[in-house]
């Protein structure tokens, strides 16, 4: 088979072509310009004559390279390719941990191709180790067949001779013992505050101290501390006294990340979610309203309930206004939801990236071509958010009390008012922003009980609030979880 590169290569040897005109010759070739290959046939068959070559056998040359014109091109680069894809099937079937680190590996400046090929790779059934500041190297390495340690030189905000310097100082002087030691012995002026967050948020520390919240608070008083060891280092040098007698500084307390915190912290770094998804933290209480995940939605006249969390809002404009395409991803699929004018102007203030989106949607089959027959259009009726959803749905919450318990109901007046549904609140905390009607809000009854006897107190309308998460952990916190219970 004749290759490009060969057509060149026979137009300057016989035909007496200069590299630029045979790359002329091959464009020609390649684009089946019919008249530009008439004047070159005369030129290479003038030229061919002046090497020595019969002017029958020229032309007949230049006919099999005109034939070669017609498709050939196309076939040498299928055949290369087939080639390529064969080597590479065959590297992910018996090599798939060494080949999909060499892919993650070759992209890792690209977010978006790094999760694409750590998605394929769990597909596949491999396993992703998270990066591991003792344990990682610069690249995406394979640890066995099935096994890949996440590279640190593919977390957002680090940079190669960060990473470099960390993985050099860790096999001259062995691992890091926690983050001090880290600080005071890397160079800080490669490996600064920014690297040091990054790493912390993805979880590179996990195996010295898991939270992560606490490492993040800390990591100023570790710069310092660091930065005072070397200065009295420095005077130990010069007055020939020990300088190692500074007393190590403890680690800021603060509360661990709850798994929806500890997530939103690793895209910070990641440019994705790495350990889960953050719908998984709302479908236990999800579940008993969204019947349909994403990946299994059907057309039909009703309307759906469906719900996931916002990856991205594109804005469009039409002939009636603005409209957003809303992204939205509940760990199983994404769809694309269209959010038209009157209700993305309703709304827009809290249709962010990373929200909880609940949508009562139609759901209905593209049919303006053959091509998009059978896709799906998904368009929004009604929005929610979790505590719109609540409000609507709920026919009330119940606290349980006993004598235990009983003084912290004289709190309750103090503890409902900022989330009354009759007060005005900011309209991004407003269940009803979720309506084109005005809600009542939750009822709200206590419940009292001894060993006697109990009695149920329901409280008037006034007392009526917005389901917001803060004022549910509120209510957990002075009642217990067990004795705060919605009732749908």
């Amino acid at each position: 088979m004749i290759y490009q590169e060969q057509v060149m290569q026979i137009a300057q040897v016989m035909g007496g072509y200069s590299l630029g005109s045979a790359d002329l010759l091959r464009r020609a070739m390649g684009k089946k310009k019919v008249e530009e290959m008439a004047q070159q046939r005369d030129i290479f068959v003038s030229g061919a004559i002046k090497n020595g070559l019969a002017k029958s056998k020229a032309a007949e040359l230049f006919g099999l390279m005109e034939k070669f014109a017609g498709y050939g091109f196309n076939k040498s680069h299928a055949a290369a390719y087939a080639l390529i894809a064969f080597q590479t099937a065959y590297l992910k079937a018996h090599y798939p941990a060494e080949f999909m680190a060499a892919c993650l590996s070759a992209d890792m400046d690209d977010t978006d191709k790094v999760h694409i090929f750590i998605e394929d790779s769990i597909a596949n059934e491999l396993t992703i180790l998270p990066p591991d500041i003792n344990l990682s190297s610069y690249r995406f390495v394979p640890t066995d067949n099935k096994t890949i340690r996440y590279g640190l030189g593919a977390v957002k905000g680090t940079g190669e001779a960060a990473i470099i310097s960390i993985c050099n100082e860790r096999v001259q002087n062995g691992q890091f013992l926690n983050l001090f030691d880290f600080c005071n012995r890397v160079d800080r002026r490669i490996v600064n505050r920014r690297v040091m967050e990054s790493l912390v948020r993805v979880g590179a520390f996990d195996s010295i101290n898991p939270n992560r919240a606490s490492l993040l608070t800390s990591i100023g008083i570790a710069i310092e501390s660091a930065e005072q060891i070397s200065r009295s280092a420095n005077q130990a040098n010069l007055f020939q006294e020990n300088g190692d007698n500074l007393l190590e500084p403890q680690l800021i307390v603060s509360e661990p990340w709850d798994e929806r915190e500890k997530l939103l912290q690793e895209k910070l770094a990641f440019g994705f979610y790495f350990s889960g998804h953050p719908f998984g933290t709302y479908t236990d209480e999800l579940k008993q309203f969204i019947r349909t995940k994403l990946d299994r939605l059907v057309p039909q006249r009703e309307t759906q309930l469906i719900a996931g969390i916002i990856h991205s809002v594109r804005i469009q404009m039409t002939r009636r206004g603005r409209m957003a395409i809303v992204n939205l991803d509940d760990g199983n699929a994404r769809i694309e939801l269209v959010v038209f004018n009157e209700l993305f102007t309703l709304n827009r203030d809290w249709l962010k990236e990373d929200q909880l989106l609940i949508v009562d949607a139609k759901v209905g089959n593209r049919n303006y071509n053959s091509e998009s027959e059978g896709e799906l259009r998904v368009s929004a009726e009604r929005l929610y958010d979790l505590a719109g959803l609540r409000s609507h749905f709920a026919k009330g919450i119940r606290l349980y009390c006993d004598s235990s318990n009983l003084p912290q109901v004289s709190r309750l007046k103090s503890l409902l008012t900022p989330y009354s549904s009759h007060k005005n609140i900011h309209p991004s905390e407003l269940n009803t922003r979720n309506n084109t009607q005005q809600h009542t809000g939750c009822p709200i009854s206590v419940i009292y009980h001894n060993h006697d006897a109990s009695c149920e107190l329901e409280l008037g309308v006034d007392w009526q609030v917005n389901l917001q998460d803060s004022l549910l952990q509120s209510l957990s916190t002075y009642f217990d979880a067990d004795n705060v219970k919605i009732i749908y």
